[in-house]
């Protein structure tokens, strides 16, 4: 769902601002989508359905709805699924957390970012801090109490924020999962102009090793599992959906930009609504591109998603040796077998992963 009410400074989605959310439009060309890619399939039931963008909560709690009909008509949802919703502060108030909740909401994912009002506005979001207290607030009365809030740290020197404040003032709110994403700086996004202006500098390695580490020392404390490189929950409250990407479990995509994959061939949609709009409205399937995923590429794709898990990978004699010199930096733990990076490791995770991709094709 690619609406979104501005575009933030570090932001290179396929999103769509506009200032009256085509409703309407979105949800008879989502719906033609499934018809297109679908016809002739009996319904599938899903386990997980993830609004995301963009900002789904733009639609309006009676357009997620609709979409919300479009969607279970083809995948209906199973008894006790995890049904999520991305959302901005400002647009969570007590009547549409109800709503959401009525219509089948299960979970509700917040972009928060800071709690600290100058760096919002440095970051172009569109709510202030005391809204993320309100909607907290308004998801608890709902009865909504499985929810997320999503944070970004490893900002520029010049931005003045306290990483450790936002964390303690997101612990304080009491969520069940917090997302914490190290900030970096895409092609075609006003923060990328910035720094060629010499207006901002990007964080150095050495602050972003500290602010990560420093979100695993204070969120552990406050009693949250570290259980994905930039993800943390309270025992029982994962994030399903999300940890189905992780264990290569297939999924289908729906709308501008979104991704699949059946397990061997993953798909990706046109990028933009426009572009996506059109497609649709000639019966056409908006697929952009395509690749198999087999072989190495399997292998490959199995230690990465395993090593940035708490899940770990289960070692074979030729990665052994390297997860005992990690073992001996603090880098990573081996357990029956099974190799598991430490948040140190995990600051390394591509290099390491590269380094038993090297032994595999040697």
């Amino acid at each position: 769902m690619p609406f979104c009410a501005r575009r933030c400074s570090y932001c290179d989605f396929a999103i769509a601002v506009r200032r009256v959310v085509p409703v309407d439009d979105f949800v008879d060309a989502l719906g033609r989508e499934i018809d297109a890619r679908f016809a002739g399939d009996a319904p599938s039931t899903v386990e997980t359905l993830y609004l995301g963008g963009g900002t789904p909560s733009r639609l309006g709690p009676a357009g997620l709805e609709r979409a919300l009909g479009v969607v279970r008509r083809r995948f209906p949802v199973a008894p006790g699924a995890e049904v999520t919703i991305e959302a901005n502060p400002e647009d969570v108030s007590l009547d549409a957390a109800r709503q959401w909740r009525d219509a089948g909401i299960t979970r509700v994912s917040l972009g928060v970012q800071s709690f600290n009002d100058d760096v919002l506005r440095w970051m172009h979001r569109t709510h202030d801090a005391r809204q993320v207290d309100r909607a907290a607030d308004s998801l608890r009365q709902a009865g909504l109490n499985d929810w997320s809030l999503d944070l970004i740290f490893a900002l520029p020197s010049e931005v003045q924020r306290s990483w450790t404040d936002d964390l303690r003032r997101a612990v304080a709110l009491e969520p069940p999962h917090i997302s914490a994403y190290g900030l970096t700086v895409e092609p075609h996004t006003p923060l990328l102009r910035w720094r060629e202006r010499g207006q901002v500098h990007d964080a150095g390695e050495e602050q972003y090793e500290t602010e990560f580490l420093a979100a695993d020392q204070v969120l552990g404390e406050a009693g949250f599992e570290h259980y994905e490189v930039s993800n943390y929950a309270k025992p029982g409250r994962r994030a399903r959906h999300n940890s189905a990407y992780w264990d290569r479990v297939p999924y289908v995509g729906l709308g501008p930009s979104a991704h699949s994959f059946d397990g061997v061939v993953r798909r990706w949609n046109t990028r933009e609504y426009a572009a996506w709009l059109q497609q649709t409205a000639t019966g056409t399937d908006p697929v952009g591109g395509k690749e198999v995923v087999e072989g190495d590429s399997v292998a490959i794709e199995e230690a990465y998603l395993g090593l940035r898990s708490s899940k770990g990978l289960r070692l074979s004699p030729a990665n052994e040796v390297h997860f005992e010199r990690w073992r001996d930096r603090g880098w990573a733990v081996v357990v029956d077998g099974i190799g598991r990076l430490t948040p140190a490791g995990w600051l390394r995770l591509d290099s390491l992963v590269a380094a038993l991709t090297n032994v595999r094709s040697r």
